[in-house]
């Protein structure tokens, strides 16, 4: 009996000594290494923005006309003979958490035209977003008829806050529902703007609207507003200028 014990003791510890052996059972082993390749596989590569940059944003293509008598100039279309179209957002009064994203996915870097009364406080929200800011008036008042001082309060005060919150001072004005006079030019001279920006086609609603025509067209100046509706307004210009064969680029390369 006592050789009995013993050969039977020495196949039971034979065989837990196999089991533990067997290959690919323990973690860490051949099978995980399969399925975790090399960080160096092409297979995931970044995906295309919608609109790559056809030239290195941020420098100058075109200057801005000149100044003259005193006169900011108007601009309403940037003349080219390239595919470009631009894209210009209004006030800041809605601060949407999706616009950053939007913007680099789709390799967008839009112009802002910010109030003082809506973008105060809210500097940490508009520096994060891949965009230039520039002036539209303290209160976006009318300023159609408004005497010298009083468009002067409203846009060179703008241009300070302006200043003080992003470091830089805007170069470009818009004037609050596109109007203005002589003496509106005439303040954002003395402001020290190169230009007053319009438009010549507008986004409401998630809906393209056009000044002449059914279409963009090169040289067009968009606008859209920071509004509750961001998400379906940003997407409609997008789709829009892809369906009319032009990539958006920033304002300010054309106007340096």
């Amino acid at each position: 009996m006592s050789r009995l014990r013993l050969f039977a003791a020495f196949l039971l510890v034979a065989g837990v000594v196999s089991c533990a052996d067997a290959p690919g059972e323990q973690s860490g082993g051949p099978v995980l290494t399969t399925s975790n390749p090399p960080v160096t596989t092409t297979t995931q590569e970044r995906p295309k923005r919608m609109f790559e940059p056809p030239y290195p944003y941020g420098t100058v293509q075109a200057k801005a006309p000149a100044i003259v008598d005193g006169m900011v100039p108007v601009v309403t279309k940037i003349a080219t003979d390239k595919p470009y179209v631009f894209i210009t957002i209004d006030d800041g009064a809605v601060q949407h958490p999706k616009a950053r994203e939007l913007m680099m996915e789709a390799g967008v870097w839009p112009s802002v035209f910010l109030n003082t009364k809506y973008a105060e406080g809210h500097k940490d929200y508009f520096k994060q977003l891949p965009v230039t800011v520039h002036s539209h008036t303290t209160n976006h008042p009318n300023l159609l008829g408004k005497g010298l001082e009083f468009q002067k309060h409203e846009i060179c005060g703008n241009a300070d806050f302006l200043a003080a919150d992003y470091g830089k001072r805007p170069t470009l004005f818009r004037p609050p529902f596109g109007n203005y006079d002589s003496t509106t030019r005439h303040a954002a001279a003395s402001c020290g703007f190169k230009a007053l920006v319009n438009w010549t086609a507008a986004v409401n609603d998630g809906r393209v609207q056009f000044q002449q025509g059914d279409r963009l067209n090169q040289g067009d100046i968009v606008l859209m507003h920071f509004r509750t509706t961001f998400v379906e307004d940003f997407t409609a210009f997008l789709n829009r200028a892809k369906q009319d064969g032009l990539t958006p680029v920033p304002l300010e390369d054309f106007l340096g």
